[in-house]
């Protein structure tokens, strides 16, 4: 008197397996047929087959050979039989490909979102290397430290002949003691 199991349920046949169908591959079967439907082939075909049906019940109708008379009732049922079909084929199909279009958007975003970062990175790279360039030896910093070594390097011949001649040691820049100075004591 316990709850209903699986077996008891009335609902579904015992031993019936369902019918199943490979979801994806009717997808592409409703995807061929959906492309084929909006071809002009399919147009042509379908009009020359309509052009050779009237023709032929509106010639022999007369013989009694017709087997759809005027108003093509048949014809009318076999137009509404293929809209019936073609319909929810070609929703399907266009159901499939707004999925890819959705996983596509998906991937561009990602992508997109990749070159962002990768284009943030490149700024912040070149402002870097361009506050590093800036403390960097330019030609005008060596042009200027040449001028004054070359300053420095003209000073000292008069510097060692004051050596030699026994005066005290002045430097051309600061201060300082050096040889020769005489510091009282």
């Amino acid at each position: 008197m316990g709850g209903a199991t699986v077996r008891d349920e009335l609902s579904a046949p015992r031993g019936v397996r369902r019918p199943t169908y490979n979801a994806d591959a009717f997808g592409r079967l409703a995807e061929t047929i959906a492309r084929f439907f909006g071809t002009a082939r399919f147009l042509l075909i379908q009009s020359v087959i309509v052009v050779i049906w009237i023709s032929y019940n509106v010639v022999t109708v007369r013989s009694g050979a017709d087997f759809d008379p005027y108003p093509f009732i048949l014809l009318n049922l076999m137009f509404s039989t293929q809209a019936a079909y073609a319909a929810p084929l070609i929703l399907l199909a266009q159901n499939r490909q707004t999925d890819r279009d959705r996983l596509q958007a998906e991937r561009d975003r990602e992508v997109n979102a990749r070159t962002v970062a990768a284009m943030d990175f490149l700024a912040r790279e070149t402002a870097a290397l361009r506050i590093a360039l800036e403390s960097k030896v330019d030609r005008e910093d060596l042009d200027q430290a040449m001028v004054r070594l070359q300053q420095t390097l003209e000073h000292i011949p008069d510097q060692l002949r004051r050596l030699n001649e026994g005066s005290v040691w002045e430097p051309s820049r600061g201060g300082g003691s050096g040889p020769g100075d005489k510091s009282p004591g």
